[in-house]
């Protein structure tokens, strides 16, 4: 069965352009240079699984004209990952039981407590998202596919990246653990932090991204979590031919 993937979004935690700043890239007029905060959407079988509710998630649905939703996975609780929890309440409304949100025990609880007013709610009147939340430390099986979370570091934090058959989306890392490359053995389709060129204490290069995709061997890769130093075409140009930026609105399948 084949998948489709669209990127809902493809930059940093400040979005691109960046507050403020008048660099060449955050005034560039390639739409692919125009970057909201980094999530993707997972459509097989009818379903559709969404990764991360970022702080842009309203925006993203409108433009992708998303109506249903049936799953949520989140990688780790910063608030570029989570804030758009919230705007799942026009789907949510859909679900007799609530959207069902999928995260590691610790990110679970950080959800609860952020968004106490969902969760620990004794209002009436139908105002908020009405959502499952859910705790997960391994695999796990969504409307008939496998899930596989891949631990990945995130500066001091273990975070979860996220295998679906032969696609993998690892956003947010400084480093990948050992044994977290086994799971990455025969992709198609490899996504991976790669913020900027400059080292970053919690985030991939370019150029440690590269290093990876030479180790994985994915017959596809995509660079996410773009911030501003990095434009879209000139920077595609230095890359090997089987990696590329992501952007906003890509759409690619997979087989799972």
């Amino acid at each position: 069965m084949k998948a489709k993937l669209t990127v809902l979004g493809s930059g940093t935690s400040m979005g691109v352009p960046t507050i403020g700043c008048t660099c060449a890239v955050c005034r560039s007029s390639d739409p692919r240079d125009c970057r909201t905060r980094p999530s993707v959407l997972i459509e097989y079988g009818g379903k559709f699984v969404l990764i991360d509710t970022t702080p842009d998630f309203r925006e993203q649905a409108i433009r992708e004209g998303i109506r249903q939703l049936d799953a949520v996975l989140y990688t780790h609780t910063h608030a570029d990952h989570i804030l758009g929890l919230d705007d799942l309440r026009p789907l949510s409304f859909h679900h007799a039981n609530g959207i069902p949100l999928y995260a590691r025990p610790e990110a679970a609880e950080f959800l609860r407590n952020m968004f106490r007013y969902i969760f620990d709610a004794d209002y009436k009147f139908g105002g908020i998202a009405k959502v499952e939340l859910n705790s997960i430390d391994g695999p796990l099986d969504l409307f008939g596919v496998r899930f596989e979370p891949v631990t990945v570091i995130h500066g001091d934090s273990e975070i979860y990246g996220y295998r679906v058959g032969s696609a993998a989306y690892l956003t947010d890392f400084s480093e990948i653990p050992e044994t977290s490359f086994a799971q990455l053995r025969d992709l198609d389709v490899l996504f991976l932090d790669a913020l900027r060129y400059k080292p970053h204490p919690t985030h991939s290069t370019v150029q440690n991204s590269l290093h990876i995709v030479e180790r994985v061997k994915p017959r596809r890769a995509f660079f996410t979590h773009i911030c501003h130093d990095l434009p879209h075409e000139a920077t595609n140009a230095t890359l090997p031919d089987n990696v590329r930026l992501s952007y906003d609105g890509m759409k690619l399948e997979f087989e799972i």
